[in-house]
């Protein structure tokens, strides 16, 4: 195996792992949507994230970035913000597997997004890797067309799916911005404009619940959040967000068994055959041929 080859592969099994520590966030998420509320839940989350990433790379007094790098920055935050919170207040009323799989449409669209906006090649195997993926998408959904969708599950899903739209363009915007900073300042300045996004929001929305016994949870969150935001601008800064895009699809596994562990949310049978197509699908976007990314230096 050559070294590029090695490098991508590299990054698509931290994209991987990044994801898995997302998923295991968005359970802990799920849980403080319900018991505080998704204001509360937001806000204080939010606040510990930006204390936990200035932590990390204020004292290393790198230079301010330039004016072009800092617009991606706040771009990414903003639509982060629009992103979190329509998803964090959709999962409050959607079973995990079925809030996930709905976000699926989100790695499909960043594959166009990227061939227009970052001028990458959509290669066969990763369009082949999509379209086995979101067959099995198709058949969790086929699956629950039986079932009783209520007025919360039907408006959770409607902004689940609003969250996905965001969620393609931030697939797109997380690779430019992974080849122009390093993982620490990404992290730092995405956590500085949604806290930012919070400060003008709360004369609107009102100020947040108090969280009590609830910060040993949002703290979690809040570690899970950071953790899993840097190893994506490792991968992202590694593998195209065509190839890396398809990592996404691993999310369904994990919400499927933190849904049936946490929530006691059943999985059926369709559900596992779905899962099982998307497993395949992620191993079939991940063989292929890789160009050489650029040279840059992130240590």
């Amino acid at each position: 195996m050559n070294r590029v080859a090695q490098q991508t592969g590299q990054a698509f099994a931290v994209a991987l792992g990044a994801v898995a520590l997302l998923s295991i966030m968005d359970a802990v998420m799920k849980h403080l949507v319900i018991a505080i509320g998704i204001v509360a839940v937001s806000v204080w989350r939010s606040l510990a994230n930006l204390g936990l990433s200035a932590a990390l790379y204020l004292p290393r007094r790198l230079p301010w970035p330039d004016r072009t790098t800092l617009g991606i920055h706040v771009a990414r935050g903003v639509l982060g913000t629009i992103m979190a919170f329509l998803f964090f207040w959709g999962i409050g009323r959607v079973p995990l597997a079925q809030a996930i799989a709905l976000t699926f449409i989100a790695p499909l669209i960043a594959l166009v997004l990227a061939s227009f906006f970052l001028n990458e090649q959509i290669g066969p195997r990763s369009i082949g890797g999509s379209v086995v993926a979101f067959a099995g998408v198709l058949v969790i959904m086929l699956g629950q067309i039986h079932a009783h969708f209520g007025p919360q599950v039907l408006t959770g899903s409607a902004a689940i799916l609003g969250s996905a739209l965001c969620y393609a363009g931030n697939i797109v915007i997380m690779r430019r911005q992974a080849l122009a900073a390093r993982p620490l300042e990404i992290n730092f300045f995405q956590a500085l404009t949604v806290m930012a996004c919070w400060v003008v929001a709360l004369p609107f929305v009102g100020m947040p619940a108090a969280a009590g016994w609830q910060w040993t949870w949002i703290a979690v969150a809040a570690v899970l959040s950071t953790v899993g935001s840097l190893l994506y601008s490792w991968a992202y800064a590694r593998g195209e967000a065509s190839y890396l895009s398809v990592t996404e699809y691993s999310a369904f596994i994990w919400a499927s068994a933190l849904g049936w562990l946490v929530f006691h949310e059943r999985v059926s049978l369709t559900t596992v055959a779905g899962a099982l197509l998307i497993v395949g699908g992620c191993l079939i976007a991940a063989r292929r041929t890789i160009a050489a990314p650029p040279e840059i230096d992130l240590t």
